[in-house]
């Protein structure tokens, strides 16, 4: 399995910290699922850490089910990452990592982020003062892009660099801070960024491949054709946290066997639900599944009436209620798994020949 450090994972699969989205009713929704290996906090700013305003609290939330949980930060203050770090780590923290590469406006405009691919001698600076700070108590590893420009490929000597410092993990996004999230992972580029970590770390420090998993065999080609030591998945567990358990079994076993049915995967939707609203309110609960229906309901088959449904809920026992009537009319199609990750596969194949425009197998 995977070690990070003094970290030992008992998966090599990780759940990205998605801002926005992988909050603790979110994590503990995919935990129970099965197949993470580690999970993140959303991205935290170090003002919010040391003040603990309320929403930073919400955010570093967590309990005994959500662990392993990894902290992540984000800043260009040495000083001030240095006091958040201790801060996270007094409080149970088993890892830091520092985000470099986050290619949003409000992060970057700060010299944060993926800002730091430009600033590579600051950011080996601040890396160095965070393993001096929190090291011996805790592993701190780097996020990062392969460059902030279309063609830039500057990550394999700033990883080699801050391997150099002490850092224990480097994780390697496929694009470019340009990019965003356009366009198609660089499995080349991770590819070199894990070889320039292998080989600065001796083989002991690893290297986590990240970008454009959709489904459990792009996993398993990210392995393949990278050499990666581990996967994160982001986007694509929004809609379908069982996808680690999958995963993990397509790695473990060579196939994927009993992959929810209708009924289990509105049972994830309802536990999601539950914890959301119990962990902070019925509004806020309602107003976000009304928001993660439609990433939810790429995995259910046809599920427009559910859609619309979720949509006008506006107290907790309405997504019960909507729920159970999408199940009823389901009928014997509920016992039975409405796209399997083969299918989907395809789908999301034959999209991208399209974009390409190459043409698509008959």
């Amino acid at each position: 399995m995977l070690r990070i450090g003094s970290l030992q994972l008992d998966s090599p699969l990780l759940l990205a910290p998605v801002a926005g989205h992988c909050d603790l009713p979110f994590r503990l929704t995919a935990r129970s699922c099965g197949g993470i290996g580690l999970a993140y906090t959303d991205l935290l700013c170090p003002h919010g850490v040391i003040k603990q305003n309320k929403q930073t609290r919400w955010l570093m939330a967590t309990d005994s089910a959500d662990q392993p949980l990894g902290t992540q930060l984000y800043g260009k203050d040495p000083d001030l990452m240095c006091e958040a770090a201790r801060l996270a780590v007094d409080h149970g923290a088993p890892l830091i990592d520092i985000n470099m590469g986050c290619p949003v406006d409000k992060v970057t405009k700060t010299f944060a982020g993926a800002m730091m691919l430009c600033t590579a001698d600051h950011a080996v600076e601040l890396a160095q003062r965070l393993v001096e700070a929190v090291g011996d108590r805790a592993p701190v590893t780097a996020k990062m892009r392969l460059g902030y420009r279309h063609g830039e490929l500057t990550a394999p000597e700033l990883a080699r660099r801050l391997i150099d410092v002490g850092i224990q993990c480097i994780t390697i996004h496929g694009r470019t801070a340009e990019q965003r999230f356009k366009g198609f992972a660089d499995m080349d580029g991770i590819a070199a960024v894990v070889d320039a970590v292998h080989g600065a770390g001796g083989g002991a420090i690893p290297c986590i491949g990240n970008g454009g998993i959709r489904t459990p065999y792009d996993a398993i080609t990210m392995f393949d054709r990278t050499g990666c030591d581990g996967v994160m998945i982001a986007r694509a567990a929004l809609g379908a946290p069982w996808i680690f358990h999958d995963t993990r079994q397509l790695l473990t076993v060579g196939r994927i066997d009993n992959e929810l049915t209708l009924q289990q995967r509105i049972e994830v939707i309802r536990q999601h639900a539950r914890h959301m609203i119990a962990m902070r309110d019925a509004p806020y609960g309602l107003n976000r599944m009304r928001q993660k229906i439609s990433g939810y309901a790429k995995h259910l088959g046809p599920s427009k009436a559910l859609r619309i449904a979720m949509q006008k809920v506006s107290e907790p026992d309405h997504v019960d209620e909507a729920l159970d009537r999408f199940l009823d009319e389901a009928g014997a199609a509920a016992d039975a798994v409405p796209i399997t990750w083969a299918q989907r596969h395809e789908q999301l194949q034959i999209e991208a020949n399209r974009i390409q425009g190459s043409p698509v197998p008959a």
